[in-house]
Formats: C-alpha cells, sequence, structure tokens
C-alpha cells in the first residue's frame, strides 16, 4: 500500500475515533437530561412516553440534516437513540419512587 495513503488513511481513522469519543459524552449527557426529566414527568404524574414530543425531535433532527446521511438513516439513528433515552428516564422514575422522595 501506498505509506501516503497508508497514512491518510489512519488520520481518517484518527479523526473518527475521536469523533465516536464525543458521540459518546454528548449520548451520555443526553441521558442525563433524560434522567433528570424522568424526575419531574414523576412529579407531574407523567409517563415516560411522550409520542408528540418524539415526533417534535425527530421533525428538528431531520430538518436539520446537511448530508451525507439520509433523513432515513438520521430517523433510524434517532429512533434507537429516543428509545435508550426513554429506558434511562423510565429506569430513572421507577428508582426515584421506590426511594419515595420529592425533587
Amino acid at each position: 500500500m501506498d505509506n501516503h495513503l497508508a497514512e491518510e488513511l489512519e488520520r481518517w481513522r484518527g479523526r473518527i475515533d475521536d469523533i465516536d469519543l464525543e458521540l459518546v459524552r454528548l449520548l451520555n449527557e443526553r441521558a442525563r437530561c433524560a434522567e433528570e426529566i424522568g424526575m419531574i414527568k414523576l412529579v407531574l404524574g407523567l409517563d415516560a412516553y411522550s409520542p408528540e414530543r418524539e415526533e417534535e425531535v425527530m421533525n428538528n433532527v431531520t430538518a436539520s440534516n446537511p448530508g451525507p446521511l439520509s433523513p432515513q438513516a438520521v430517523k433510524r439513528l434517532f429512533e434507537r437513540i429516543i428509545d435508550e433515552s426513554r429506558s434511562v428516564e423510565r429506569l430513572a422514575m421507577v428508582k426515584k419512587k421506590n426511594k419515595g422522595g420529592t425533587l
């Protein structure tokens, strides 16, 4: 393999590794937000599942997508992110309910 191309490949892979670490950090930050939202929903007597809000998120992320990911790809990714965030939210709600605490 051409040494220049091999170096270029490694630079791009390094960039992807950096982006992956940033994505993990941001996804965990999003999950912490979901935990807080779960606490508030518990006090308000709301369910973790909010189809209107999820639709709003989907519309927001697909409308702001410049590509090269297709709108369908962004939607699939965010379906998973929202599903996992909802799980974190529900778990936080259950833990809080079991402790009997308030905000």
